[in-house]
C-alpha cells in the first residue's frame, strides 16, 4: 500500500489531538491522526510502552484496517497464519471446527495472530517514521482544560478503568467481574494441537504465535493460584498439562476477567472527546477481538476525522460513533455470551450444542 496516499488530507485544516493512553488503541489512534494531517501528543500513565503479553488475533477486517494505516505489510512479516483448530473435550474428543477456513474463504487471507509485542513496537515505529508525535510517559491526564493544551480533539484510549470515560461519560457504565481469572503465557516449544478445550467452569486455549513457541490461555474460577491451575488441568489431553509443567511459572500473567457494562449510549461526548478500545467497549478476551476493535476504532476515527477537517469535527465524531458503537459492542456482547457458555459448570448440554457445529 502507498502510505502517502492511506489517508486523504483534512479539508478545511487539521487540529491538534491528545491521545490518552499508549496502549494499542492510543497509539493506533495517534498513527490514525496523524496520517489524517493532525498534529498529535499522546500520554500515557505508565513509563514505559507496555510490551507485555502474548498473542493477539487479527481478523482479516482488523488486517485491512492496518492496511490503511500503512501497517499491514510490516505486521503481516511477523505474524503466523491461523488456519486450523478445534473445540475439544478435556479426553481430547473435538466437537467442532473452529470457522478459520470460512473466514480465509470469505476474506481472501487468513487469520493471523501476532505477539503483542510486535504490534506495540510496530505502532510506535511507524509514530517516530510520522514525525512530531511526541509519547510522554509518566504523565497522568486530568479533566482540567489547561491540562489538555488546547486540545481540539481528546481521545480516551486509557483502558477498561479510563479516566477520560468517567470524567467526561459519567460512572454509570462501570467494570464488572465475572467470577473467573484468566492465565496466559508462552510456551517455548510448538504443538500442533490448537484451539480450545472446554471443561466443567474452565477452559484452556492453545495458539501458534511465532516459530519454535506456542501461545496459551486458561479460565479458571476466580482466586485459583499457579499451583491451582496446574491441579485444575491435571489429566487434560496433550499437551495442556505439559505446556504448564514445562513454561517458566514467572512468565505467565494473571488477571481478573473483566468487561463494561451497560453498554456506553455514545463513545462521544458531543464536546470534543471520543472513546476507543477498551476504554469505550472493554470485553472478555473469548472471540479474540479485543485489539481488532481497538484497530477498527482507531482507523475509522482517523478517516472520519480526514474527511470532515478541524472545521467538522462533531460532524467528524458522530459519524466515527455511527460507524463504530453497534458494531463494537455487538462483539462485546458475544465475547461476554460465549464466555458464560464455555464456563458453564452442567456442560454436557452445551457440548452436545456444539457438536451440531460443522466440523
Amino acid at each position: 500500500m502507498d502510505r502517502s496516499t492511506a489517508f486523504p488530507g483534512a479539508p478545511g485544516g487539521a487540529g491538534r489531538a491528545l491521545v490518552v493512553g499508549a496502549g494499542v488503541g492510543g497509539l493506533a489512534a495517534a498513527v490514525a491522526l496523524r496520517r489524517a494531517g493532525w498534529s498529535v501528543e499522546v500520554v500515557e500513565r505508565r513509563d514505559t510502552l507496555e510490551r507485555y503479553g502474548t498473542a493477539f488475533g487479527l481478523h482479516p477486517t482488523a488486517q485491512s484496517a492496518l492496511d490503511r494505516l500503512g501497517l499491514g505489510d510490516a505486521l503481516r512479516a511477523s505474524a503466523v497464519p491461523y488456519r486450523r483448530a478445534h473445540i475439544r473435550r478435556p479426553d481430547g474428543t473435538a466437537l467442532a471446527a473452529l470457522p478459520l477456513a470460512r473466514i480465509e474463504r470469505k476474506a481472501g487471507r487468513p487469520e493471523l495472530l501476532v505477539s503483542r509485542p510486535r504490534l506495540i513496537d510496530a505502532l510506535a515505529a511507524e509514530l517516530d517514521r510520522l514525525g512530531g508525535v511526541p509519547v510522554r510517559h509518566g504523565r497522568r491526564w486530568a479533566a482540567d482544560a489547561d491540562r489538555t493544551g488546547g486540545a481540539d480533539l481528546v481521545v480516551g484510549a486509557d483502558g477498561i478503568h479510563s479516566a477520560v470515560r468517567t470524567a467526561r461519560f459519567g460512572s454509570r457504565s462501570r467494570v464488572r467481574t465475572l467470577g473467573t481469572t484468566a492465565w496466559i503465557g508462552i510456551a517455548d516449544f510448538e504443538t500442533g494441537v490448537h484451539g480450545e478445550t472446554w471443561g466443567d467452569g474452565r477452559f484452556f486455549g492453545i495458539t501458534p504465535v511465532e516459530p519454535g513457541r506456542t501461545n496459551w490461555y486458561a479460565t479458571v474460577p476466580a482466586g485459583t493460584t499457579a499451583d491451582g491451575l496446574r491441579a485444575a488441568f491435571d489429566g487434560w489431553h496433550d499437551p495442556i498439562p505439559r505446556i504448564l509443567a514445562e513454561t517458566d511459572q514467572a512468565g505467565w500473567i494473571r488477571y481478573e476477567m473483566r468487561h463494561l457494562y451497560p453498554a456506553l449510549p455514545s463513545f462521544t461526548d458531543g464536546r470534543g472527546t471520543v472513546l476507543v478500545g477498551d476504554a469505550a467497549h472493554a470485553m472478555t478476551p473469548n472471540l479474540g477481538q479485543g485489539a481488532c476493535t481497538a484497530l477498527l476504532d482507531a482507523e475509522a476515527l482517523g478517516r472520519a476525522v480526514a474527511a470532515h477537517g478541524r472545521a467538522g469535527l462533531p460532524a467528524a465524531l458522530r459519524a466515527y460513533d455511527r460507524e463504530r458503537r453497534r458494531s463494537a459492542q455487538r462483539v462485546a456482547f458475544g465475547s461476554r455470551t460465549l464466555h458464560r457458555f464455555a464456563t458453564a459448570r452442567r456442560p454436557a448440554l452445551r457440548d452436545a450444542l456444539v457438536g451440531l457445529l460443522p466440523g
